[in-house]
């Protein structure tokens, strides 16, 4: 079928849905957050959405405020909307434009994890499974009605990095085999069950700190769900951290600080939470590049951390 599509994304996320689109469909064109200027020297950057599209000579746009600066999409006449990890809210008169619809590839089974943050929090809030939704857009944010749902196994050291991985493929590949019921009337709809919804926002600054009188396992799972970005980040000593990877030592803590350093090991740092012990496995000291704890450790006197209390942000 020769359908005008229009696609809405930006991050690297959403390339391999735009790939299967370019590949299968005729986009006529693309819509992107507004480049960005990055680093000291703030030079401009494209999205890897944009790059994608103008690879292929396809028409970009990129507005401040989609909400008022819509005209020129509308004026491709597109049949179908399809976004993904787009990063604004579409307003009504886009919504209710192309012929079938506006679609969204959600990284959640909804109605678990509505937000800009999915993949982070389902790692973050120990969630053994999540997955891709395809769903119709309505004005509120992923609220709307289910077409197709792909079920993703988060396995135990899953970083946001590694199943943001897998979640980019099953997005290509789930919406490609939803869009012909789509565009022939066929499709499921179902409505979301609303006492079911679970929120993943946008992660906030503070939320990177690590607070060592939780348990190890919510601490892991927040190393974890924000590797390798933001990282998570704790001082010990008046030194500096960034978190990537941890692992957990089964000894019983309950007669130390949380935060104590305990051991210095071959490949890391063991500090007390409030069961057991949690050892720093993947590093970045501050000023420095990322390392493994084990290099780290290699040039430390280890009396000058053992003993020494840990904490989630410089006081």
């Amino acid at each position: 079928m020769d359908i005008k599509v229009v696609f809405m994304g930006t991050p690297d996320f959403s390339v391999p849905v735009l790939e299967g689109l370019i590949e299968n469909y005729h986009v006529v064109g693309v819509v992107s957050q507004p480049d960005r200027k990055v680093g000291r020297r703030q030079e401009v950057v494209y999205s890897p959405i944009k790059e994608l599209a103008l690879k292929h000579d396809i028409l970009v746009f990129q507005p401040e405020k989609i909400r008022t600066d819509y005209e020129d999409i509308l004026a491709l006449e597109p049949d179908i909307i399809i976004t993904c990890a787009y990063g604004q809210i579409i307003p009504k008169e886009i919504l209710n434009y192309p012929k079938y619809g506006c679609i969204n590839v959600h990284a959640s089974l909804l109605p678990k994890l509505r937000g800009g943050a999915p993949i982070h929090h389902a790692i973050i809030d120990g969630y053994d499974k999540t997955g891709i939704t395809i769903m119709y857009m309505d004005e509120a944010m992923d609220s709307g009605d289910i077409i197709s749902q792909r079920e993703v196994v988060i396995d135990k050291e899953d970083t946001m990095e590694s199943l943001h991985d897998k979640l980019r493929i099953v997005g290509k590949e789930l919406l490609l085999s939803t869009l012909p019921s789509i565009l022939d009337g066929t499709n499921q709809r179902i409505k979301q069950d609303t006492s079911e919804v679970t929120y993943a926002y946008n992660i906030k600054r503070e939320e990177e700190y690590l607070d060592f009188s939780k348990s190890s396992l919510e601490l892991y799972n927040q190393i974890r769900g924000l590797c390798p970005f933001p990282g998570s980040s704790c001082v010990i000593g008046e030194k500096e951290f960034k978190v990537y990877f941890a692992r957990i030592e089964k000894i019983d803590t309950s007669d130390k600080k949380p935060g104590e350093v305990l051991h210095i090991y071959k490949d890391g740092i063991g500090i007390a939470t409030s069961d057991y012990e949690l050892v720093l496995l993947d590093i970045k000291p501050f000023g420095k590049r990322r390392m493994l704890a084990s290099s780290f450790v290699n040039g430390i006197n280890k009396n000058d951390y053992i003993g020494k209390v840990a904490y989630g942000r410089k006081q």
